[in-house]
């Protein structure tokens, strides 16, 4: 029975270019970028070389990335980094972000900040009236996700930019999902920071990035030898950054044929889905979302065990009913969305990958409705018809 990996919101595996890009500096090339020696010469060459190519990727300059561990960091960096400068006031952030900001905004507030969830409609979109209205005289900061990673819906960024300058506040958004999958350009955009993750784009897990603006004053939340201009120290992971650089150069040079391929196959399998299964609803925005992003809830199941029978026919999907590690609880973001507890528990998301074909999908769309229909057989609150 042939595999399809089906979940590439969650991990992408390393494209083979970007391994073959990073191989040297394990073991050939492998000294610290901060000796002036022959092997920190070269291992901090390839550090600036990736800079460039992150950098030039999404019309950032070179001197405005910091890499990090990761997105979560990153995110992290951005959040505590600016507002540590302030004594505590006042934030905003959306009610459907990421844990690695959710949970940062959390920590803040329990340091003492004053922190506003804004609420998106049934689509997932911020509430740009209810966004505006959020700001006070003490708002330092606004965070709003570019594309969420459970409903794939994409924000007005551009927008929430300015409305946040003109309350003179800075904005950042988590491009974690975005990044490599859709045109970022931090010019266009007019943001202050902004997230990147290696693993979402075919690059190696253990490395991100944070655009930080020319300007924008961070502090450190990571303490020690001064590395990434004194705003995160350590000694950089240099395969890491090279494969992050290289994968990135890849996904936006082929963008222009992986996005619509993408999008055609991700409508494809939506239609094919709700045309062939009863009480199933879309999620997200219908347009403005992620090219490979299905998101869907069905009744009366939940999608774990959707999941499971999936992964017996050998494919492999996410329920979007858990955004945390281990978590059984409803995702936030699909309650954020006026959708109740047991619709949440009843989500699945398929999020197809550049290596995904047209095959697959027809496979995945002959399996799923049985499934469906055995499952809901099995269940307590399904009544036909």
């Amino acid at each position: 029975m042939k595999s399809v990996y089906f979940d590439h919101a969650a991990t992408t595996p390393v494209d083979r270019r970007v391994l073959e890009r990073m191989l040297p500096f394990f073991c050939e090339v492998y000294g610290n970028p901060s000796e002036i020696h022959k092997q920190g010469r070269e291992a901090r060459a390839a550090v600036d070389a990736a800079r460039a190519q992150v950098a030039a990727a999404i019309g950032a300059g070179a001197k405005e990335i910091v890499f990090t561990a990761g997105g979560t960091e990153a995110d992290n960096l951005a959040l505590f980094g600016y507002l540590q400068r302030f004594e505590p006031g006042h934030f905003i952030i959306g009610a459907t972000e990421h844990p690695a900001v959710m949970e940062a905004a959390r920590a803040l507030n329990r340091l003492g900040w004053a922190v506003d969830f804004i609420p998106v409609d049934e689509f997932g979109t911020i509430d740009l009236d209810g966004y505006e209205k959020a700001f006070r005289d003490d708002t330092r900061l606004a965070s709003v996700m570019f594309a969420n990673n459970v409903v794939g819906t994409i924000q007005p960024v551009a927008e929430l930019a300015r409305i946040a300058h003109e309350k003179g506040a800075v904005f950042h958004t988590d491009a974690v999902q975005a990044v490599g999958s859709v045109p970022v350009d931090v010019q266009a955009l007019g943001v202050d920071m902004l997230t990147i993750s290696g693993h979402k784009l075919y690059g190696p897990k253990g490395i991100g990035a944070l655009y930080a603006k020319r300007g924008t004053r961070l502090t450190p939340i990571i303490h020690g030898g001064g590395h990434e201009r004194r705003l995160r120290s350590g000694t950089e992971n240099v395969p890491g950054i090279v494969g992050m650089g290289a994968a990135l150069e890849i996904a936006v040079a082929e963008m222009p044929e992986t996005k619509p391929r993408l999008e055609r196959m991700r409508d494809r399998m939506a239609a094919a889905v709700l045309d062939s299964v009863p009480d199933v609803k879309y999620l997200g925005h219908p347009t403005e979302r992620l090219p490979g992003n299905v998101s869907f809830t069905v009744r009366y199941i939940e999608g774990e065990s959707m999941l499971l029978q999936l992964d017996t026919h050998g494919y492999m999907v996410s329920s979007g009913s858990a955004c945390a590690s281990g978590s059984l609880e409803p995702s936030h973001v699909i309650l954020a969305l006026g959708l109740g507890a047991e619709e949440a528990h009843g989500s699945l998301r398929v999020s197809l990958g550049r290596e995904n074909t047209d095959e697959e999908i027809d496979g995945f769309v002959e399996v799923f409705p049985p499934i469906v229909e055995k499952l809901r057989q099995m269940s307590p609150l399904y009544v036909k018809g």
